[in-house]
């Protein structure tokens, strides 16, 4: 297999969470850029590369949590969609949320998968690497025209 290099932006604002992704993130197949931020207006400024992030690399995936301080996951999706120079980058829905509601709301909003974080070490590694596994291996991912 031939080893591939992906900036992936984590919007995820449980510390915890943001150490488990690492952890998974380190040991993929896959070369990783991964760079962490903790709700929907830091990650609209990183994408718009706008303050601290002016020289962010544009993602290839975006894996977001809903339930987030300042802008929700819901918002920025919202926002994303809105904007035309980020709107293609694909995004992940990664949360504990299981209802209905938000999945729906999810994917109404422009997600291209939701996924429930999974409890526990194994299975939450298995799901990361599913997702690195189709994002990066199986799918051709938009390139900005700028980039």
């Amino acid at each position: 297999m031939m080893l591939k290099s992906a900036v992936i932006l984590l919007v995820e604002d449980d510390p915890a969470d943001v150490e488990l992704t690492q952890y998974t993130i380190a040991k993929s197949k896959v070369l990783i850029d991964l760079h962490t931020v903790g709700d929907g207006v830091e990650a609209l400024a990183f994408l718009r590369r706008e303050g601290k992030y002016t020289a962010a690399p544009r993602p290839d995936l975006i894996l977001l949590d809903l339930n987030m301080p300042r802008m929700d996951g819901r918002e920025f999706l919202s926002e994303l969609r809105a904007d035309s120079g980020i709107k293609a980058i694909p995004v992940v829905v990664l949360t504990t949320s299981q209802t209905d509601e938000d999945i729906f709301k999810s994917y109404q909003l422009g997600a291209n998968c939701y996924i429930t974080k999974p409890v526990g070490l194994a299975e939450f590694t298995k799901v990361v690497g599913a997702i690195e596994d189709f994002w990066f291996t199986i799918v051709r991912l938009p390139k900005a025209p700028m980039d």
